[in-house]
C-alpha cells in the first residue's frame, strides 16, 4: 500500500501540475542537453543521499554497527515508509523497525539527532543567507529583523527555563543529556557530514540555475537558495508536496532576482524528483522486502 500510494502521488503530481510548462523544458533541455551534466547533476543527487546514509551509519553504532549497504536499506527504506507524513516523522518509526524493539526509544533519539543536525545547518546557514539577501534587497526593515532576532533569542531563554519541566517522564534536560552520553567523535562526524551534506543539495539546486542559464551573482544565487531552504524548512509539509512548498518561497525570492516563474517552478520539481522520488522508487524494493526485528 505505501509503495502504491507513493507511485500514485508522484504520478498525480508530476501529470497534474498546471505550472509545469513540459513544451518549455523539453525545447530548453534539447538546446542545453549534455551527458556530463545530467551525470553530474545524478552525482550530486546520489552524493547527497550517500552523506545521508554515513549520518546514519555514523550514529547507528551507538546501539551496533552496522554496513554502509544495512544503513542505505534503513535510510530508503524509512524514507519511503515516512512519504506521507508530515515532516517525515515516519522515517523514525521506519528506522525502528530494523532494529530490536528495546532499541527503539535509542534509535528514535538517534534520527531526531540526525535530522536535528540538518535542521539546525539549515537555519544557521539560512539566517546568514537571509541577512545577506535583505541587505542586498532589503525585503525587509532593520527593525524587523531584530524584532525577529528577539524573538528567537526569547524562545531559545523560554525553553531553557523550562527545561526541567516533565511531560509523561520526559523533558529537554532529560534529553539533552541523553544527548551529551553519546560520544562526542559520533556527534562532529554527524556535524561535518551534515554540512557536507548541506553543501552538495545546495550547489545542486545552483548548478540547476546555471543549467537553465540563469546568469547572476554566485552569493546572491546562494543566498537566495539558502533563504528558500530556511522558511521553506520552517513549514510543515509532507514529503510528497516538498516540492511546492519550497517552489512557492522559492517563486517569491527568486522572482526578486528577475527569473522566470517556471523556471523556478521546474527547477524546484527537478530538485524534488532527483532527491526524494528516485531515492524514494529504491526504497521500495526494501519496503516490500522488509523483514521486521521489531519482535525480537
Amino acid at each position: 500500500m505505501i509503495v502504491a500510494g507513493a507511485f500514485y502521488f508522484i504520478y498525480d503530481q508530476l501529470a497534474n501540475n498546471d505550472k509545469l510548462d513540459w513544451q518549455k523544458f523539453i525545447v530548453l533541455f534539447q538546446k542545453n542537453q549534455s551527458v556530463s551534466g545530467i551525470s553530474f547533476i545524478l552525482f550530486l543527487s546520489v552524493l547527497n543521499r550517500y552523506f545521508e546514509i554515513l549520518k546514519w551509519q555514523n550514529l547507528a553504532q551507538y546501539i551496533h554497527k552496522i554496513t554502509v549497504a544495512q544503513a542505505t536499506q534503513q535510510v530508503l527504506a524509512a524514507l519511503t515508509a515516512g512519504i506521507f507524513t508530515p515532516n517525515g516523522v515516519g522515517e523514525y518509526a521506519g528506522k525502528a523497525l530494523f532494529f530490536n524493539k528495546s532499541d527503539t526509544k535509542k534509535v528514535i533519539l538517534l534520527n531526531l539527532i540526525c535530522n536535528g543536525i540538518q535542521m539546525i545547518l539549515t537555519i544557521i546557514f539560512g539566517f546568514f543567507g537571509l541577512l545577506y539577501f535583505n541587505a542586498e534587497f532589503n525585503i525587509i526593515t532593520s527593525n524587523a529583523v531584530l524584532i525577529l532576532f528577539g524573538i528567537l533569542i526569547s524562545g531559545l531563554a523560554l525553553l531553557f527555563s523550562i527545561k526541567k519541566l516533565t511531560i509523561k517522564g520526559y523533558s529537554i534536560e532529560k534529553l539533552i543529556h541523553k544527548i551529551n552520553e553519546i560520544p562526542k567523535s559520533i556527534h562532529q562526524r554527524n556535524i561535518f557530514l551534515g554540512i557536507c551534506r548541506y553543501i552538495v543539495f545546495s550547489h545542486q539546486y545552483y548548478f540547476l540555475f546555471l543549467a537553465f542559464n540563469v546568469d547572476l551573482p554566485y552569493l546572491t544565487l546562494i543566498a537566495a537558495i539558502s533563504s528558500v531552504y530556511f522558511l521553506a524548512s520552517a513549514l510543515p509539509s509532507f514529503q510528497l508536496l516538498d516540492f511546492a512548498v519550497k517552489g512557492s518561497v522559492a517563486v517569491y525570492f527568486f522572482g526578486i532576482l528577475g527569473i522566470n516563474e517556471w523556471i523556478v517552478i521546474f527547477i524546484s520539481t527537478l530538485m524534488w524528483f532527483l532527491n526524494v522520488v528516485l531515492p524514494v522508487v529504491i526504497g521500495s524494493y526494501y519496503v516490500l522486502n522488509f523483514k521486521s526485528k521489531g519482535i525480537a
